[in-house]
């Protein structure tokens, strides 16, 4: 397997080691300094676009007459909240001691998001149905721009959160990169269908197109990283709860898929997180340490992911030689 076979199989390590060598280079070298203050505006300008364009080009190959609710949603969004519920007793129970009431808060920023927008791309990736997945991540945006505003000011006693307020911004904040190409996606479909099907006759083209996504996710991360005011010790135990977090609401997501008759579904749908967004609200409403715990859950999520690609292409014979 030569190297662009293994990138093929390994897209999203290697998007995730490209976000951060380019930050740590353009951090610590100081030849890079005005180079770098000149991309970072470019960067976070161009990171929607790219997860746009990620959820277009799979949205012009979903079908739309199946984009309906279905029972494995409720299992999912059912242990999302009850998962949610425990955290929040946790960090009630914790609350005096400030670093065990960041870490939890850090938890919980990766159980309260919605799922991933681009969730679609990995489950269609690993033979799933990206059909439903899109209906889930609709559903699941809805909830937990509820969840936020409900939960943030109980946690917080300084957020001050206008709840129809904060609920409209999360949502505005999902819906310009998922509903917007939702909908082009269907004219496409329906009124350019020439280009249309060059666009899906593309292999793999929205997975690479997250890869890059990924990329300027990781970067962003490692930042937050190395600006962050915490001790070493609390950021490793930030970064090695969302590792064990990230694992468990895998298991419990394809644990409820199993009974559901969607096992990679269920899976994806519960662990695999809208981080950018969890990023945002922590920082926003929380601790701005919380933050990180949404940062080092993407990589979790996408090293998963990743093993989740190569396994399935094993299995099916699809792997790069």
């Amino acid at each position: 397997m030569g190297i662009i076979g293994f990138l093929k199989n390994w897209t999203l390590p290697a998007a995730i080691a490209t976000g951060t060598i380019c930050y740590l280079t353009f951090n610590y070298v100081p030849a890079l300094d005005e180079a770098g203050n000149f991309m970072a505006p470019i960067f976070d300008t161009i990171f929607p676009l790219f997860v746009f364009l990620t959820l277009f080009v799979t949205f012009c190959k979903i079908d739309f007459h199946q984009l309906l609710p279905h029972r494995w949603h409720i299992g999912v969004l059912t242990a999302q909240l009850l998962l949610v519920a425990a955290v929040i007793g946790v960090i009630w129970l914790v609350k005096e001691n400030a670093e065990q009431k960041v870490l939890w808060e850090a938890v919980l920023t990766c159980i309260i998001g919605p799922a991933a927008a681009a969730s679609p791309v990995v489950t269609g990736k690993l033979g799933g149905n990206i059909n439903t997945m899109t209906t889930f991540v609709i559903i699941s945006s809805i909830v937990s721009s509820i969840l936020i505003p409900a939960v943030f000011p109980i946690l917080e006693q300084t957020v001050h959160l206008s709840f129809v307020h904060a609920f409209l911004i999360i949502l505005s904040k999902v819906a310009v990169v998922l509903i917007l190409p939702l909908i082009l996606g269907w004219i496409m479909q329906h009124y350019v269908k020439p280009l249309c099907r060059k666009i899906t006759a593309v292999p793999n083209l929205s997975f690479y197109l997250w890869g890059i996504s990924l990329s300027i996710t990781t970067g962003i991360t490692v930042k937050n990283i190395v600006h962050s005011n915490a001790t070493i010790q609390l950021l490793l135990m930030i970064a090695v709860a969302s590792f064990v977090l990230c694992f468990i609401q895998f298991i419990i997501g394809r644990s409820i898929g199993r009974k559901l008759g969607e096992t990679i579904n269920s899976g994806q749908a519960l662990f695999q997180k809208n981080t950018a967004l969890s990023i945002w609200v922590a920082y926003m409403y929380l601790n701005p340490v919380a933050s990180v715990g949404a940062g080092c859950y993407v990589i979790w999520q996408n090293i998963i992911n990743s093993v989740e690609i190569w396994d399935y292409n094993r299995k099916h014979g699809t792997a790069s030689k």
